[in-house]
């Protein structure tokens, strides 16, 4: 059996195949076997689970979950890639590889009924975006399993709406981070440490706003003055003067020279409950 989480075999592989790996592709393959089996132990599968792996790679992350799955959806944009995977995924039956872009590939009729497990090694331009296909429509996977860049991870978990992709995150799911993985694990060795992240789906979202497209946009038009206060970007968002807006936000007891990055999840309820009849109509 082929494992491309052995460097050796891994450079040979690629080799066979031509393949030099792309930085624009956040192309960084993990050559960590003990780290790559944690991974795969961490996401909690059974027999019984399907699993969707994003940026399936050379198959490194896909050959250690593929035992422990019913059905394994592995999908992979760099399309010089499919020959290597199907050299490393020989003999497992369960796998289904798929030549796409996720953010462009179709998860709900994948995966009609929701529940599955994702999993994968996410480069960081996508995190944002892939947070949001994933999470903002109904069926919802069950749970996420993804490495992703340290800063992201800290993001992710933390106590506060540090960006956007963070509001996601914890209004659709538990989110902890289970281990830092040194950049040395990876090749090409990336320039910054990563982490494992699970998110854990809630039954239903953690805000309770009616319309949460809506409060989706309302928190993105915000933070597009994230170095704003939070006073003077609603005046201007909601066109009603500071005064009025500090009114409102000292019902809710949120002082209006705060910025949107220290809000909590909470509080960007509160907030939104109390301009959504000015903003998005």
């Amino acid at each position: 059996m082929i494992d491309p989480a052995d460097p050796q075999q891994l450079e040979k592989l690629l080799g066979r195949h031509g393949i030099t790996l792309q930085h624009r592709l956040g192309q960084n393959f993990l050559v960590d076997p003990q780290i790559r089996d944690a991974i795969a132990e961490a996401a909690g599968t059974n027999r019984e689970d399907d699993v969707l792996e994003v940026g399936a790679g050379a198959g490194t992350l896909t050959i250690a979950l593929a035992p422990h799955c019913r059905r394994l959806v592995a999908v992979e944009l760099d399309l010089r890639l499919i020959p290597v995977l199907r050299d490393v995924l020989a003999g497992h039956a369960n796998v289904e590889m798929v030549r796409s872009d996720i953010l462009r590939f179709n998860v709900a009729s994948a995966f009609p009924r929701g529940g599955e497990v994702v999993a994968g090694n996410i480069p960081y331009n996508l995190t944002g975006a892939l947070i949001r296909k994933l999470l903002d429509h109904a069926p919802r996977p069950r749970r996420l399993s993804l490495v992703v860049q340290k800063e992201v991870a800290e993001r992710w978990t933390a106590t506060t709406g540090a960006s956007l992709a963070t509001v996601a995150v914890q209004v659709f799911a538990h989110a902890r981070t289970v281990m830092t993985i040194p950049a040395s694990s990876f090749t090409p060795v990336p320039k910054v440490d990563s982490a494992l992240v699970l998110l854990d789906v809630r039954e239903r979202p953690a805000v309770d706003v009616g319309d949460i497209e809506s409060f989706f946009r309302f928190v993105e038009a915000v933070f597009q003055f994230r170095r704003k206060q939070l006073g003077g970007s609603l005046a201007r968002l909601a066109q009603t003067s500071g005064a009025e807006v500090a009114a409102r936000l000292e019902k809710v007891g949120i002082d209006p020279a705060r910025r949107p990055q220290t809000m909590t999840l909470r509080e960007w309820e509160a907030v939104f409950r109390a301009f959504n009849l000015s903003f998005g109509r």
